[in-house]
Parts: structure tokens; C-alpha cells; sequence
């Protein structure tokens, strides 16, 4: 008897902490609101500063469009190539010193510049070194993708590379296959690259307020990282199914073992 209340204690106290909790899973929660509120998306987003090893896509246009050729790239000579590879062939990396290279200007250091700033300055030196105003110079500069790696509990860890101007935390973790059963949206890490070095910021899926985070749009070069649940550590399961095989094996076990004693 007094076995077993003590396997019906044990398989009690394993389903209590097995388990992960519904509201743990469920995204954009507030207790606060009701479920059919309008929420405002603030946006705090910070503009990118180009960092080493960036690729900048730059194109410049003017009237007279074959006196900017020379700043275009004039086709793709590999048809089969995908546009990353193109990216990165007729893109302007930045190298060590912070610097892109381009024809007539030559080096120009771009460290720690937004894409706004850099158009701002490229527009600047072309009616100074190379044209006049009559030309109607027309230039835009944009980052070739928006690349970033998703790891730890995400079902397709690995780099993605978005040719989008913006992407937030939820698409970006859509397009590496979603938070698995053991990713912990409590907890979730974003790995951020600043001039000066590295931050990690912490963000909760699962409250609404995550819209409102400066983090909430992910950033090139971004890393997000998805811890595991405690469950996982443990190895007691992560599903009631999981629960419940834990505890038949438990029971099996123990049982085989009083029986084993008696003999």
C-alpha cells in the first residue's frame, strides 16, 4: 500500500513539472487588454550604421545616363548566378579601415554611417568632383539583404538573407522554421552588432509589449537565440504524451524493482 501512494505521489509531482505551461507557448499576451483591442505598433526602431564587411548596393542616375556607367555595374555576367553572388560581386564591400572604393571618387570612409548619410555624402562629392547640378544626379544606396542568424530552439537553425528594407523579430523566426516545443519565448536573445562591438538584448515573445521593443525589427547582422525551457534540461518531456510515457516508464520501473526485492 504503501508503495503504491508513493508512485501515484511521484507520477503527481512529475506531471506538475514536466510539462511546459500554455500560456508559456502563446505569443503577444496582456492580461490587460481584451483579445479584440487595437494595439499601436510604436516603432523605435534605430537606423543601421554600416559596419566592416558590410556590401553596399549603390546605383547612380542622371540625365545623361551614360556619363554615370561607369558607377553601375553593366550586367550579370553569370545568368545563373543567385543575387547574393551578384551582391557580392558588384557590390562595394567595406573594408578594414571602413572604406568602400568607387570609380572618379576613390576611397571614402563610410564606418559607422546610415545608408540616408551615405547617399547624403555620395550626392555631395559627385556635384563636387564630377558633375553639376543640371545633371539631376540621383543616387540611392541600399544594404545587399538584410542577413541574420537564428540558433538555439528554432526547428532550421542557420544564416538567412532577406531582401527586405524591414523584418521583425516573428517573420525572421518564420523563416527559420519557428520556435520548436523546447524554445523558451520567454527568453529569447538578440545579438546585435554596434561599431563598437557587441550587445545582447533580452525580449519576451509572449508579452504584447515586445511590439513597442527598439528591438522588436531585427538588424543586419543580427543573431537571435533561443534558449531552452527547463523541461528540456530535465528530460521529464515537454507534452502531456511526454509526461505520461515518463511516468508509465517510472512506474514500470520502480515496480519491477519492489518485485525484484520481494524474491
Amino acid at each position: 500500500m504503501k508503495n503504491t501512494i508513493l508512485l501515484i505521489g511521484l507520477a503527481f509531482l512529475i506531471s506538475l513539472t514536466s510539462c511546459v505551461p500554455y500560456k508559456d507557448l502563446v505569443y503577444l499576451q496582456n492580461q490587460e487588454k481584451a483579445l479584440d483591442s487595437i494595439t499601436n505598433v510604436v516603432e523605435i526602431q534605430k537606423p543601421y550604421r554600416v559596419q566592416i564587411n558590410d556590401i553596399l548596393s549603390i546605383r547612380v542616375k542622371a540625365l545623361d545616363q551614360e556619363s554615370v556607367q561607369i558607377f553601375n555595374p553593366v550586367g550579370n555576367e553569370n545568368l545563373n548566378a543567385t543575387n547574393e553572388e551578384n551582391a557580392y560581386f558588384d557590390g562595394f564591400t567595406v573594408d578594414l579601415h571602413g572604406n568602400i572604393r568607387m570609380p572618379v571618387l576613390g576611397e571614402i570612409n563610410v564606418l559607422g554611417y546610415t545608408t540616408v548619410e551615405i547617399r547624403e555624402l555620395l550626392e555631395k562629392l559627385l556635384l563636387e568632383k564630377e558633375f553639376k547640378s543640371t545633371a539631376n544626379i540621383f543616387v540611392t544606396v541600399k544594404l545587399a539583404g538584410l542577413r541574420y542568424t537564428a540558433t538555439g530552439e528554432v526547428n532550421s537553425p542557420g544564416t538567412q538573407l532577406l531582401y527586405r528594407e524591414k523584418v521583425n523579430v516573428f517573420e525572421a523566426l518564420a523563416n527559420s522554421g519557428e520556435i520548436s516545443e523546447a524554445g523558451n519565448r520567454k527568453e529569447v536573445l538578440i545579438i546585435r552588432q554596434y561599431p563598437q562591438g557587441q550587445k545582447i538584448h533580452k525580449i519576451d515573445l509572449t508579452d504584447l509589449n515586445v511590439m513597442q521593443s527598439p528591438y522588436y525589427y531585427i538588424q543586419h547582422n543580427d543573431m537571435i537565440y533561443v534558449k531552452p525551457v527547463k523541461q528540456k534540461a530535465w528530460g521529464t518531456g515537454l507534452t502531456g504524451r511526454d509526461a505520461l510515457t515518463t511516468i508509465i516508464s517510472l512506474m514500470g520501473l520502480v515496480t519491477t524493482s519492489i518485485l525484484l526485492i520481494r524474491l
